[in-house]
């Protein structure tokens, strides 16, 4: 008689479970501001698209913590609409699992707490990015000066401003831009579900 998968390859059995685990466990749920909309055309296209780029070149947000936020605020609400949105149901499994491992690490790198609600994480960041945009620094301060979810506002704006490498962001948001790109593909050759071609943010039916 064989034995058994897990004792054959323990390795896969635990990618498994992992997987499973993030696609059965508690669903979240997050949108981005209306803000965050405009003249952005799909926004959840373009948080891919934007995270990729900015977590992938790490110089392009080096002192400037408004598009820090910007960026964190996007693979935030990136954890919560991959792994549980029906219209990015032909990603790989993998694109969520490492979304969400991906935002543990920006989250400990700024100091959010780990169990902080998604929707106030983004709201809070897309705040204080408005207010640096206009020069605003003791606004932004305070946008970030949420109890439960950040440290201090200008602590976190400190962190914003020498936000280091991520190497697991850099590399989830690269996954789920391949992902994006391979669907598009599939759904011009007509072979797909035609789940990310749409506009809008939400997360489908």
């Amino acid at each position: 008689m064989p034995a058994p998968l897990s004792r054959q390859h323990p390795a896969a059995c635990l990618l498994l479970l992992l997987i499973g685990c993030a696609a059965g466990g508690n669903a979240e749920y997050a949108v981005l501001p209306p803000d965050a909309r405009i003249g952005a055309g799909d926004p959840a296209r373009g948080a891919i698209l934007s995270t990729a780029y900015g977590f992938g070149t790490p110089a392009s947000v080096a002192g400037n913590p408004a598009e820090a936020a910007r960026l964190a605020a996007q693979l935030e609400y990136l954890a919560t609409e991959i792994p549980d949105g029906a219209r990015w149901r032909e990603f790989s499994p993998l694109a969520g699992l490492e979304l969400r491992q991906a935002r543990a690490e920006m989250r400990q790198a700024l100091g959010i707490a780990p169990g902080a609600p998604p929707q106030a994480v983004i709201d809070a960041l897309y705040a204080a990015a408005a207010r640096l945009r206009v020069g605003d620094a003791a606004g932004a301060a305070r946008a970030l000066a949420v109890p439960g979810v950040f440290p201090a506002g200008e602590a976190t704006l400190a962190r914003l401003s020498a936000l280091p490498t991520l190497p697991r962001s850099a590399h989830a948001t690269a996954l789920a831009e391949a992902e994006l790109r391979r669907m598009d593909q599939n759904d011009h050759n007509g072979g797909g579900g035609g789940g990310g071609g749409g506009g809008g943010g939400g997360r489908g039916a």
